[in-house]
């Protein structure tokens, strides 16, 4: 019989609205292939992805509902899977700009994915300044569980320009089953599983309430009457809107090093502190209070070693969900740091984190997965309380290709959660630190200015180092900017 969807995986596709596409992104800019015989075009992609996606099955299945819903539904092979529908071809007036990527990218991710067939996107954006292109991927939160399935992201990218041999695809779709043969695996699996039946009743109760038992809902009506009173004070709880206002922030992984290094604590410490500081300058330019009390709650996933408690998956961790308290009232750049340090060493003081070495130790390893993995589990435990959901993954520090182009910047697109007007992608790659910026299009006209006040930042906690060092070896002469980044 078919794999069945998890009470998670359902809850994501019910939950899913016009307003909150549940799917996850990424932005990869690229270069053209070192070797000058080389090309890449929509064709090259094309042949990658038929060549790769053997080792993502799930990429060529499809929901098949159950009749008369008695269970959840199941995976089943796309008999007509076309694998131009799902790799598709856009381009910029030459010379793209990165702006005008940006914008596409934000129309791309504000659209939903078609239910009828597998959950995902692929895009070659071709007509980039420098000869280079983009791809843009999306994948639904229920498809990449990190355990039988992983970002399609990860199995594109090679280690060295020079793509590894895969082994001859011969896959042929399997006939989806009838309706007599759903039913019966219906009745097989209530008797193998008898909580089947239960948990399908708890995940239609979320997809109804938000909440998984009585308890739950009488404390999701008492949190969002204490999230209302919250969110008059913040702008960062909205009316989520169905269009998205998407840009990016790429920063040096050593100046993190360097604050880090000065003040202790982890590189995700001082990206914490640098979201922290740029929550306090954007409200700041908005005339929002920032009193010594205001705080920003942050959902932060992160990466734990499997145990029993947790539901393994295939890359070696877990990912849990952890809520950080940014200090945005606090003034000083240093104490903010010092207060984020102090919580997240809760969680590093169990012995169970799993260190960005060993991450990056994974072999194939691209932060796609993991930012997916992040996603669906602040999906699944954010409250109406918490303002934002901020994902750090650290990645390779070496260059990663595809087909031959190195991929020169990736940025995450990480979802929006109902009645929030922006997340925070981070990824660290190749001896840079990517911000990917999702925002509610109506609620932020002004996500540049937050872009801006991340880099502002980012400068604040280093002029603390700069008797540690002499700044000039930082080699900027000017502030960055947003437009900068992966052109």
């Amino acid at each position: 019989m078919p794999d069945r969807l998890s009470s998670l995986d359902l809850t994501f596709l019910k939950a899913e609205s016009p307003a909150t596409p549940m799917h996850v992104g990424t932005v990869d800019i690229f270069e053209p292939p070192v070797h000058s015989d080389d090309e890449f075009d929509y064709e090259s992609l094309v042949a990658l992805i038929r060549d790769r996606i053997a080792f993502v099955p799930r990429y060529r299945q499809r929901v098949q509902q159950v009749p008369g819903r008695f269970a959840g539904p199941v995976w089943v092979d796309d008999e007509e899977f076309d694998i131009t529908f799902h790799v598709r071809r856009s381009a910029l007036p030459r010379p793209g700009t990165h702006s005008q990527l940006l914008e596409l990218v934000a129309r791309i991710m504000s659209r939903r994915l078609d239910r009828a067939r597998p959950l995902w996107e692929m895009y070659l954006v071709e007509g980039l300044q420098g000869d280079r292109f983009a791809i843009i991927s999306k994948s639904h939160q229920a498809l990449v569980d990190g355990n039988s399935t992983v970002d399609i992201g990860q199995v594109v990218l090679d280690a060295t320009a020079h793509p590894r041999e895969t082994p001859t695809d011969t896959w042929q779709p399997d006939h989806p089953p009838s309706a007599l043969e759903l039913l019966a695996g219906v009745f097989a699996d209530a008797t193998r599983h008898p909580t089947a039946v239960l948990e399908l009743a708890r995940a239609e109760m979320a997809s109804l309430t938000g909440s998984t038992s009585v308890r739950e809902v009488i404390g999701d009506v008492v949190g969002s009457l204490v999230a209302q009173r919250h969110a008059q004070e913040s702008s960062l709880h909205v009316k989520t809107s169905g269009q998205r206002r998407f840009t990016t922030v790429q920063t040096d992984l050593e100046d993190f090093r360097t604050v880090r290094a000065m003040h202790g604590g982890t590189i995700n410490d001082v990206v914490l502190a640098v979201v922290a500081g740029a929550f306090r300058a954007w409200m700041m330019t908005r005339g929002e209070g920032v009193g010594p009390t205001r705080s920003v709650r942050a959902v932060v996933p992160v990466s734990i070693r499997d145990d029993e408690d947790e539901e393994p998956t295939s890359l070696g961790s877990s990912v849990i969900a952890s809520t950080v308290t940014l200090p945005v009232g606090e003034n000083s750049p240093v104490m903010r740091l010092h207060q984020i340090s102090y919580q997240t060493k809760v969680h590093k003081d169990t012995g169970r984190a799993v260190s960005a070495r060993s991450l990056v130790g994974i072999a194939g390893f691209a932060p796609t997965t993991l930012h997916a993995l992040a996603a669906r589990v602040a999906t699944a435990t954010v409250r109406p309380i918490d303002d934002v959901v901020i994902t750090n993954v650290p990645g390779p520090q070496f260059p990663l290709y595809a087909q031959g182009a190195p991929m020169l910047a990736s940025y995450p697109v990480v979802p929006l959660m109902p009645g929030q007007g922006l997340s925070v992608g981070v990824t660290s790659y190749d001896g840079k630190v990517s911000f990917g910026l999702n925002a509610d299009r109506t609620a932020m006209p002004d996500l540049a200015v937050f872009a801006q006040c991340v880099t502002d930042a980012l400068d604040e906690l280093l002029d603390t180092t700069k008797g540690s060092r002499n700044r000039a070896t930082r080699g900027r002469k000017k502030p960055r900017s947003t437009k900068k980044a992966g052109q």
